[in-house]
């Protein structure tokens, strides 16, 4: 079956941040929101930030390690821990049900989160930087076998410069030790969204949020990536007008009314 919602928003999306629930959601929902790649919570995912406040929503807006301040300064199961807090912070405020939500590169980490902590929805956010893809994994490729070398060779945990890849603008130098660095980009670990996809318990509900605009490569797996999941009932496929950057910011009515079936609200 075909578990698709398609979302008419108006062209100016600056007013979709206003969008409000008759019912707001009130702090029965606690969100963990992580940005994407290079970026902070101050850009692209600062618009849904603040919808969800004014909902009541409990909200912890993350500086995740792949932020353009941080430049991959720790490994994955840091970041975990570091989720694990905010959503323990969350619970002591008073929020029942819990979600992890990303843009982008969050939006696969959130993929990957779910299947490992004890979760009541997950919202990935034109998920990216799949490293098992054949693009990225072929222009990281000599990165990755650099990294390995010098892992075996006894400088692990020494920073040197290394390659990050993005479709928009190719490959560009990061600074990062090779540990940390594997951890990220191996093509069989974390960022391997087809791996992540699999680890995800059929209890879970996930909102797949694939903007109309979005990048080609991210366009022409949308449908394949969420018919992977999980059959869930409350499993949605969200494709708002917009391009990859937009998305946070076009998808706030659909992650609202998504939210407020969560909380019993809409």
């Amino acid at each position: 079956m075909l578990r698709r919602l398609r979302l008419l928003l108006l062209p100016l999306l600056g007013l979709i941040a206003t969008t409000a629930l008759a019912n707001p959601l009130g702090p029965t929902v606690g969100v963990v929101l992580m940005h994407g790649k290079g970026g902070s919570p101050e850009k692209h995912v600062d618009k849904l930030a603040k919808a969800l406040q004014q909902q009541g929503v409990l909200l912890a807006n993350l500086d995740m390690p792949w932020s353009g301040r941080r430049e991959y300064d720790a490994d994955v199961a840091s970041a975990v821990k570091q989720v694990q807090e905010a959503l323990e912070s969350l619970r002591n405020q008073g929020a029942r049900k819990l979600v992890v939500a990303g843009h982008s590169q969050g939006g696969l980490f959130a993929l990957y989160l779910a299947g490992r902590l004890p979760l009541d929805g997950v919202m990935a956010i034109a998920p990216g930087g799949n490293v098992a893809a054949g693009t990225p994994r072929e222009r990281l490729a000599d990165t990755v076998a650099s990294a390995r070398s010098l892992l075996a060779a006894g400088h692990g945990g020494e920073k040197t410069r290394l390659a990050d890849f993005e479709g928009s603008k190719g490959l560009y130098p990061i600074t990062t030790t090779p540990r940390i660095y594997l951890d990220w980009f191996d093509p069989d670990g974390a960022m391997n969204q087809s791996k992540a996809v699999q680890q995800l318990p059929a209890s879970l509900p996930v909102l797949y949020i694939s903007p109309e605009d979005d990048y080609p490569a991210l366009q022409r797996v949308r449908q394949s990536m969420f018919d992977a999941l999980p059959a869930n009932p409350a499993s949605q496929l969200l494709i708002p007008p917009g391009s990859h950057l937009q998305a946070p910011t076009a998808a706030i009515p659909g992650i609202l009314t998504w939210l407020g079936r969560m909380a019993g609200t809409d």
